[in-house]
């Protein structure tokens, strides 16, 4: 009996799965009852799941079912195919997922085709329950309505986006202030997204820091290092040639930038030099010498008479949020420490330096 009832339920699920995604349930399970209109703009076919009415007439690839007559799917396929202009479809929104109002057919006929995109007047709604997921998304929709951005931007921390407007908001008024009098709130998104945003993100992803933060997006990076870069009065503790890189100020940094081609952008890695003195045990500084130039940051191995035993040169790399001292003191515990017959080390790192070729 129990068998039986599983098969049920699995034949069930498999069932409800065939079909196109309801809207109603996904308004239910999120609390999305709050509904903003987004006007009309183009939606990629693969995030049209389901219908608000008519979620039974469709499966899952929003294929007609065979009880549906055919009719209406026929001629709209010949109006597509003989390329009638026809009017947006109307689709409900909730998180990046669709679900068609007005349409169906003409999604149905559109994914046949094998359409990537298509026109669609879009509602939004809002969802409600207090997810982190959802916290986040409410912060990027309040985010998008007030600067009629429509770019990508992903961010998975709370409390980002509220930032990025303030600084928007900032950019507005240096805009207003002389270079645009007059300047709208969304014409100043609009600039400050490709003249501060993009070239940021570009010597970001140049840099290939996201390597060092799995879980994380370009676009985390961006509001975490220009709040550190650019919020005044903020304490910092990493690199030291980073306004060399990035101004301290916003409008600094979008001036220089402007100056620039995207392949000019300067790459966020930067080069580290230092000297490594040691002390090693009686009879083992030849070992100890072959292992550190094994080493491929090792530039230099000077065995030395006097009260140092050996004089190493290092060259490393560091990133944009690296500190010298923290990088060079990891390497030296990681790696020079670890070689036995090392009594004792000290690092020296240059300051002023003039070199001879």
């Amino acid at each position: 009996m129990s068998s039986l009832a599983d098969l049920i339920k699995k034949l069930w699920r498999g069932n409800r799965n065939s079909e196109a995604k309801c809207f109603r349930e996904n308004q239910e399970c999120e609390g999305a009852f709050d509904h903003i209109d987004r006007g009309v703009c183009t939606v990629p076919m693969d995030q049209i799941v389901g219908s608000v009415g008519r979620y039974h007439d469709f499966d899952s690839q929003f294929k007609l079912k065979g009880h549906v007559p055919p009719d209406r799917f026929i001629s709209v396929k010949k109006a597509m195919r003989e390329g009638k202009s026809l009017p947006p479809v109307k689709l409900y929104k909730i998180k990046d997922e669709y679900y068609v109002l007005d349409g169906n057919h003409r999604i149905a006929a559109a994914k046949e085709f094998g359409r990537s995109d298509i026109m669609a007047k879009i509602v939004e709604f809002i969802p409600s329950s207090n997810t982190l997921e959802n916290i986040i998304y409410r912060e990027k929709s309040e985010f998008m309505e007030q600067t009629g951005l429509t770019h990508p931007i992903d961010i998975t921390e709370v409390g980002q986006f509220p930032y990025l407007l303030e600084q928007v908001e900032d950019h507005r008024a240096f805009l207003a202030g002389g270079e645009k009098p007059g300047a709208t709130l969304k014409q100043a998104a609009e600039d400050w997204y490709h003249t501060i945003y993009l070239p940021m993100i570009g010597i970001i992803g140049k840099g290939k820091l996201l390597d060092s933060f799995p879980g994380r997006t370009l676009d985390d990076l961006y509001a975490y290092i220009s709040f550190h870069q650019w919020e005044k009065g903020r304490a910092r503790h990493y690199g030291i040639g980073i306004d060399k890189l990035i101004p301290r100020d916003v409008e600094a940094f979008r001036e220089k930038m402007a100056k620039m081609n995207k392949e000019e952008y300067p790459e966020m890695l930067r080069s580290i030099t230092a000297f490594i003195t040691m002390n090693v045990e009686a009879k083992g500084e030849l070992k100890v010498v072959e292992k550190l130039f094994a080493l491929p940051e090792v530039k230099e191995v000077h065995s030395i008479h006097g009260s140092i035993d050996i004089l190493v040169k290092i060259v490393l790399t560091r990133d944009l949020l690296s500190s010298d001292a923290e990088v060079i003191g990891q390497f030296v515990h990681e790696h020079v420490r670890q070689i036995g017959g090392i009594i004792s080390t000290q690092t020296l790192i240059p300051g002023t330096s003039k070199i001879k070729n």
